[in-house]
């Protein structure tokens, strides 16, 4: 992907035209998918999303972060999804909910971008 365009408007343009079938990707696979290069690249993928997560926040949308997910954790985000998603007020910051909540903000992205 070019320069000129910032990584969080990359990622969110790489997940809002993801074929449904390829989604959740993993953190590796976006940054595979954005070409990113060593070194730091699973944590600019979680910088970037973590700002789209705040832009989403703020404009009422579902989080499309949601659609990112780690290779371990039984297919879930990592942590700091949950984290701020629960500093921002959308989430519960109860981890017996995470799952649950997730699942569903899954959905309302995948809806809301189709």
């Amino acid at each position: 992907m070019t320069d000129s365009v910032s990584l969080p408007a990359q990622v969110r343009q790489l997940l809002e035209t993801a074929p449904r079938e390829s989604l959740p990707l993993t953190y590796q696979q976006l940054a595979e998918a954005l070409g990113l290069q060593p070194p730091r690249t699973i944590q600019r993928v979680a910088q970037a999303l973590e700002t789209l997560m705040r832009e989403d926040a703020q404009h009422n949308r579902p989080f499309i972060a949601a659609l990112v997910v780690s290779r371990r954790g039984e297919g879930l985000p990592a942590q700091g999804f949950f984290d701020l998603a629960a500093e921002l007020g959308q989430f519960s910051a109860d981890p017996a909910q995470h799952a649950e909540a997730w699942r569903q903000e899954f959905e309302r992205v995948v809806t809301a971008i189709k």
